[in-house]
C-alpha cells in the first residue's frame, strides 16, 4: 500500500479527526482544566444523579478502568462524590457536588465554542450529513467495539 493510500483510509482519518477534536476541546476548556472525557462524565452524572459507575461507563462507551480513572480525578478536584449505592452495596453511585455543578455550567460556553470550531469547515447541511454518517457508522458497527455503548434515556422535560 502506498503511503498516500494510508492517508485516505477511514481509520487514519477518524483517528486524526479525533486528535483534532480533542485538541480543540482542550484548548477551549484549558482555563477550566477540563478534558472531553471529564465533560462527558459530568454531563451523564448531571442527567442521572446517583448513576452507578457501570451504567456511567456504558453511557459513554468507556471501559470500567477508564471511567474509574476519570472519576477519581474529578473526585480529587471536589466536583463529584462516589458513594456506596443505597440499593446495591456492591455498586458505587456518583453525584455532582455544588463545585461540579458550577464547573459544568462554566464549561457550557467553551464547549459550544469548541463544537463550532470543530464543525466550522462545514455548511449547516454538511454538518447534518456528517453527523448522520458518523451516527450510521457507529450504530452499524457498535457490536464490534471494545466497550459497549448504552445511551442514557432522555430526561423527561429535557
Amino acid at each position: 500500500m502506498a503511503l498516500q493510500d494510508l492517508y485516505k483510509r477511514p481509520g487514519f482519518l477518524l483517528r486524526r479527526a479525533h486528535q483534532i477534536s480533542a485538541s480543540i476541546f482542550e484548548k477551549n476548556c484549558a482555563s477550566l482544566a477540563l478534558t472531553s472525557a471529564q465533560y462527558g462524565v459530568l454531563c451523564v452524572i448531571e442527567g442521572q444523579p446517583g448513576v452507578d459507575q457501570s451504567t456511567l461507563a456504558r453511557a459513554l462507551a468507556f471501559d470500567k478502568v477508564t471511567v474509574l480513572r476519570v472519576l477519581k480525578g474529578l473526585q480529587e478536584r471536589g466536583v463529584c462524590v462516589r458513594e456506596i449505592a443505597p440499593d446495591n452495596r456492591r455498586q458505587m453511585s456518583v453525584r455532582l457536588t455544588p463545585a461540579g455543578e458550577r464547573l459544568l455550567q462554566e464549561a457550557r460556553q467553551p464547549v459550544q465554542q469548541a463544537y463550532e470550531e470543530l464543525m466550522s469547515p462545514f455548511t449547516d447541511t454538511q454538518r447534518e450529513q456528517f453527523l448522520t454518517l458518523l451516527g450510521m457508522l457507529n450504530d452499524s458497527l457498535d457490536a464490534k467495539a471494545r466497550a459497549s455503548f448504552v445511551p442514557m434515556p432522555a430526561r423527561s422535560g429535557a
